[in-house]
């Protein structure tokens, strides 16, 4: 046996705890972690955006394909550079151009391990000490685990229920100071299902340039959007004010697994290179880990071969799910949706507590919604620093999606408070 008064060196890192204290997977886990093994009906996971468990949601054939092709092709058996396998870049490049008023080039184009991956190459290039990043509110969580991860401070901005979940853009400029360095803006929204117009990024690009920041744009479900606004990308404004675009196949392919994504500098005025950031971007690529080579090799026949009617049969299903949702959602009296989702595969919902008995908040809602009901929803407080509220996925088959609502309902009415 070890002697007991040996005393060694090492200890678990604390700061890799805290930062992932505060991402969904984590507050995910301590939800599932309710669930009752008493409960034979199957798990409803209307929390996590990843359908590609469900048959309707399942990818292109040309996807599939291109990854057989690439694999036979033994081509892809090697190491990729650094920033990516060059027809991978172009093929990226090109996909995005269709969107563009200039033409990105593969220079331009870094290839990631996921649209996470980019995150964190973003973030890592931008730091510097004492540097602070605006994030909204709600937002993706992974932006702060990661900021808390890289001691880069961060202030929120809010976004506004009332008006479609737009940006708070006058209350942007009170946050930033001599130390802000960027501006996230996550369009189609994550966790609120929002697009936002032309008009209104035009303004936080504006904005943006005022303060002498760059903006990150979170694409990650770009063209996922089923209402009467269309997807804009950022890079659009991007001779106003640099911008680092994010965006992967991980949504709108429905393959999170494949973990393929890109950060592109859409930055036509070379502010990014001049500034350091692009040196900055490759440098840290150069000590991190590389989307499999294979997959970078599919990417062409992906991005240039898949059919509209995928992408179309993929929004029909999405839409209709929507409704589905903010419909069933409506016949829950303690729940409230301030904004039917025109994108992504999320909706927000305000929880009325109140109405309830033996609930005392968002997290206690959800923990015990797993336990009596087995239904899996993401609380906003602990995960969005939206206390009393709840994101819910509707990217899932329509008969989960139904039995996931009755048994919300059925969880409401079991606890709702006696007049």
């Amino acid at each position: 046996m070890e002697n007991s008064s040996k005393q060694w060196r090492f200890e678990g890192n604390k700061r890799l705890n805290s930062a992932s204290a505060i991402s969904v997977r984590g507050v995910l886990d301590l939800v599932i972690g309710n669930l009752s093994t008493d409960d034979l009906r199957p798990t409803i996971p209307l929390g996590n955006g990843d359908p590609s468990q469900f048959a309707c949601f399942r990818t292109s054939t040309t996807a599939e394909e291109a990854i057989v092709d690439a694999v036979h092709s033994a081509k892809y058996n090697g190491y990729a550079p650094t920033v990516g396998v060059l027809s991978a870049r172009r093929a990226i490049a090109n996909y995005l151009n269709r969107d563009l008023p200039y033409k990105l080039s593969a220079g331009d184009i870094y290839v990631t391990s996921g649209c996470l991956q980019a995150i964190e190459v973003a973030l890592a290039a931008i730091n510097r000490p004492g540097a602070n990043i605006l994030l909204p509110r709600p937002g993706f969580t992974f932006y702060e685990s990661r900021a808390a991860y890289e001691h880069l401070q961060v202030r929120h901005f809010d976004l506004l229920p009332a008006r479609g979940w737009e940006v708070d853009v006058d209350a942007i400029e009170a946050l930033a100071d001599d130390n802000t360095v960027a501006i996230v803006i996550i369009n189609p929204g994550n966790p609120c299902g929002s697009v936002y117009s032309y008009d209104h990024l035009k303004m936080v690009a504006e904005t943006a340039r005022k303060l002498g920041i760059l903006v990150i744009a979170d694409e990650v479900y770009g063209h996922l959007t089923f209402g009467s606004a269309p997807f804009v990308p950022m890079g659009i404004f991007g001779s106003i004010v640099p911008v680092l675009s994010l965006g992967s196949i991980s949504k709108r392919w429905v393959v999170p697994g494949w973990r393929l994504g890109w950060l592109v500098t859409s930055d036509p005025n070379g502010i990014l290179q001049k500034s350091g950031i692009v040196e900055s971007i490759t440098g840290f690529l150069n000590i991190s880990t590389d989307p499999a080579t294979f997959i970078q090799g599919a990417i062409p026949q992906i991005l240039e071969n898949t059919k509209d009617d995928f992408f179309s049969k993929v929004i029909v299903t999405l839409k209709e799910a929507a409704d589905k949702c903010f419909d069933g959602i409506r016949e829950v009296p303690c729940l409230t949706c301030p904004k039917k989702p025109e994108g992504s595969m999320f909706v927000m919902v305000k929880l009325n507590v109140s109405l309830l008995e033996d609930i005392s908040d968002d997290l206690d809602f959800c923990m015990k919604l797993a336990k009596e009901e087995s239904v899996i929803i993401v609380p906003a407080g602990m995960a969005f620093g939206m206390k009393n509220w709840l994101r819910i996925t509707f990217a899932c088959e329509i008969s989960a999606l139904e039995d996931g609502l009755r048994r919300i309902k059925a969880f409401h009415q079991r606890h709702v408070r006696k007049q």
